[in-house]
């Protein structure tokens, strides 16, 4: 404590100094910060070490297959596909791209009939370029300009690189809006709070200066490594929630110090020194959680953890360094400019009256009298919150996630609707064999292979060079490769040439259910774990397998990420608390917060429950990443409250060494500024939550609900309630015992007035506070 007290007085002491270096960093931050966008990438939902990746890698390498497929979808209201005004217009549309440089190869509806809709009035090409999707996103202007329009036809484009290429769009656009809305109605709220516009205004710019600084330095560190589109919409919810929260504490804590008569210098110290310890020790626990999803091989969460932790740091730096060199400046021009509005609950008033009156004392009062009673009730609630998760369905992202006014989304749903989904989703097989693939005996061993997997209830056709004509013998298919001069239908001419190189294959495995289907998933697992024999070697890959993969990796590595976030915050809340039970109770606190978030997810995402309202197609599955950013999200956030409750709580514990008396104390201190900061992280979370980016929108909701939970059941219920239940093990260290007047806050208290006594120690006993019962 005593080293943030001299860091609040360095603060007075060198504030011009600090000052300049913070205006200096956000002139050098701003013409970059708008540009964090362009170093961003829209992948990175795939672990480089996943069976599904491997195989692709396998085909990629040694059959050269290309996965950048743009496909154009053509539909027509006057013609069928049959019509040969259709068929030619198709090919018009198309002839620009014939030739372009950038294009490998285009495989139209004439080519393979599969790619006809079932009411044969559309069809779709598949256009093949030879840069990866990233890349081919920036291809996607000029392809369209190639793309000649008909007067019959409307054409669509979907695919990978359209999918990524709208990812990056919709994620800047849900940016835009929620900064929009989210800087107004925090300054808004603010005022609510505060009711002076320098007070107000004060948070608010501290947390933008964080996001600029932070979004700058995304743009530097987005050049030397793989960072996710997702950066951006984590940096400014974080900053700006975290930036305002811990500027509310700090200034509500300043505030307080000039009500006790205080200079300015030494009201600004112990600020630092009391709430500014709090902040930096929040802004670590949010670090450490956000920390865990660098754990992840996953890209996306790895930059989004990467990103979360910098906006944090810079958020916890410009709170305990610019904000109170601002406050040494203003002073008690800090209540500049008051503002007539209703309050958001009765002031706090000085020392000896504060706990006489007011919504928190009589909470307090009840919670204290009765914990048991309190403490049952509320914690069924947040179990029975969470007892949908229960019922979860995971699944990895694709254009569902996305609006429906975009292209990639407009068509998939082309081609959910009218195609055959199937078919553009196969089971996608890389056969590795003993030698040529061409040979007898591999062709023999290929043929049996294959004819096991169709004699499958759930495979509706295998494509493979074995399987090519239904009508053919395995001798005529050993007697066609080992002579390849003899093959003379162009469709197995371009399979021995395109689908075999060396000791590769590719085989297709076409399910008669969808790719998100139980039945699918179940039919490449079992694929993936039944050994072919024979020398043969089978990687998996294809949506249901990708999906498959995707989830395992993610849930792979979850419990190791969790377990090194709770480790780590219970070492940091034991230093800071000086307990060996506090941490422990805080950890399993912000777990029953967290579960009760986890149960809204299934219910709103999966389940649809109010989809109508908030604007979004119900997924019938939970994205996988999506309990794991909450979890690494909220575990930090919500500690937030509770290191403010117990920092106020531990602070009266210093000075009565009462545990009832201090948790009544610490309740009433904290809870109007709490409930404060709360509402600021729950407005800021909810104008994420009207992103259209369904990633986007569940973090924003779910941190929301999760704040909602958090500080009012929770902190304001079954915290006090446990800890009253608890007693004095709240404060027990092994060697040391009950710590209840350390020295280095005597200089630093001040003492408690008579008045103020609290008696009373057993469930069901009169609790006295003030002289009132």
């Amino acid at each position: 404590m005593r080293m943030f007290y001299r860091l609040g007085k360095m603060a007075t002491r060198y504030r011009w100094w600090i000052l300049a270096l913070w205006m200096v960093a956000g002139v050098v931050a701003l013409p970059f910060a708008p540009q964090a966008s362009q170093v961003l990438h829209s992948g990175g939902f795939v672990s480089p070490d996943a069976e599904s990746q491997r195989a692709i890698d396998t085909l990629v390498q040694k059959l050269h297959v290309n996965q950048t497929i743009v496909q154009v979808i053509f539909t027509s209201q006057k013609y069928t596909v049959d019509d040969p005004h259709f068929q030619q217009q198709a090919a018009q549309s198309l002839s620009g791209l014939h030739g372009w440089s950038e294009v490998a190869q285009i495989v139209t509806f004439a080519d393979n009939p599969r790619q006809i809709s079932l009411d044969r009035k559309a069809a779709y090409a598949n256009v093949l370029l030879k840069s990866d999707s990233d890349s081919a996103a920036k291809l996607l202007p000029e392809m369209e300009r190639r793309l000649q329009k008909s007067p019959d036809l409307q054409f669509h484009i979907g695919g990978g690189p359209v999918f990524y290429e709208d990812i990056q769009l919709v994620s800047e656009r849900d940016l835009r809006r929620a900064e929009l809305l989210a800087f107004p109605f925090a300054v808004v709220a603010l005022l609510f709070v505060f009711r002076s516009v320098v007070a107000s205004v004060l948070p608010a710019l501290v947390g933008g200066c964080a996001v600029v600084v932070s979004l700058a330095l995304v743009f530097w560190l987005g050049h030397f490594t793989d960072l996710s589109i997702f950066v951006l919409n984590i940096t400014t919810l974080f900053g700006l929630g975290l930036g305002v929260d811990y500027s509310l504490f700090i200034v509500s804590r300043f505030r307080e110090e000039m009500r006790h008569g205080r200079l300015v210098d030494e009201a600004v110290a112990l600020t630092v020194a009391t709430a500014g310890r709090a902040v930096a020790c929040s802004g670590l626990t949010v670090a450490i959680g956000l920390f865990g999803l660098t754990f992840f091989r996953i890209n996306m969460l790895h930059s989004v953890g990467l990103g979360g932790m910098l906006v944090v740091l810079l958020a916890v730096l410009a709170a305990l360094t610019l904000l109170p060199a601002l406050l040494s400046l203003l002073g008690p021009r800090i209540n500049a400019f008051p503002v007539s509005i209703p309050r958001l609950w009765p002031r706090q008033n000085a020392a000896t009256t504060e706990l006489q009156h007011g919504f928190w004392y009589r909470l307090s009062h009840i919670v204290m009298n009765y914990p048991v009673r309190v403490f049952i009730p509320v914690f069924l609630l947040l179990i029975g919150f969470g007892l949908p998760f229960l019922g979860v369905r995971f699944s990895a992202p694709d254009a569902s996630i996305l609006p429906k006014d975009v292209p990639s989304r407009e068509s998939y749903d082309l081609l959910a609707t009218r195609f055959n989904l199937r078919e553009t989703t196969p089971v996608l097989l890389a056969v590795q064999t003993r030698g040529s693939v061409l040979t007898d005996e591999n062709i023999r061993n290929l043929y049996y292979y294959v004819k096991r997997i169709e004699a499958d209830p759930r495979v509706a056709r295998v494509d493979s060079i074995v399987s090519a004509d239904p009508r053919m013998t395995l001798e005529q298919y050993e007697l066609l490769y080992t002579h390849p001069e003899l093959i003379s239908d162009p469709y197995l001419s371009i399979l021995a040439k395109s689908w075999v190189a060396g000791d590769t294959t590719m085989v297709q495995v076409i399910s008669k259910y969808d790719m998100g289907d139980p039945r699918s998933q179940e039919l490449a697992l079992t694929i993936r774990n039944t050994p072919p024999g024979n020398g043969i070697t089978v990687l998996v890959d294809g949506g249901s397998a990708g999906n498959i993969d995707y989830v395992d990796s993610l849930y792979s590595d979850f419990p190791v990420a969790v377990l090194v976030v709770a480790l780590v915050t219970y070492i940091v809340l034991l230093i800071l608390f000086r307990s060996l039970v506090l941490p422990l109770k805080a950890i399993l606190m912000n777990t029953l917060s967290i579960l009760a978030s986890y149960g809204a997810l299934v219910v709103i995402f999966q389940d649809g429950f109010l989809h109508q309202v908030l604007g979004f197609t119900p997924l019938g599955f939970v994205e996988a990443s999506s309990p794991i950013l909450l979890f690494c999200s909220l575990f930090g956030l919500s500690m937030d409250y509770e290191v403010f409750l117990l920092s106020r709580i531990q602070e009266a514990f210093w000075q009565t060494g009462d545990n009832t008396r201090s948790v009544a104390l610490g309740l009433q201190r904290s809870g109007g500024i709490i409930t404060s900061a709360a509402v600021i992280v729950i407005v800021v979370s909810a104008c994420f939550a009207t992103a259209d980016m369904i990633l986007v929108k569940a973090l924003g909701l779910g941190m929301a609900l999760a704040v909602v939970i958090d500080a009012t059941l929770v902190r304001g219920l079954l915290v006090p309630a446990t800890m009253r239940l608890l007693g004095d093990w709240n404060w027990w260290l092994p060697f040391v015992g009950v710590q209840r007047h350390p020295p280095a806050l005597a200089e630093y208290m001040e003492p408690l007035k008579p008045e103020q006594e609290i008696t009373g120690d057993e469930e069901g006993t009169d609790i006295k506070i003030g002289g009132e019962r």
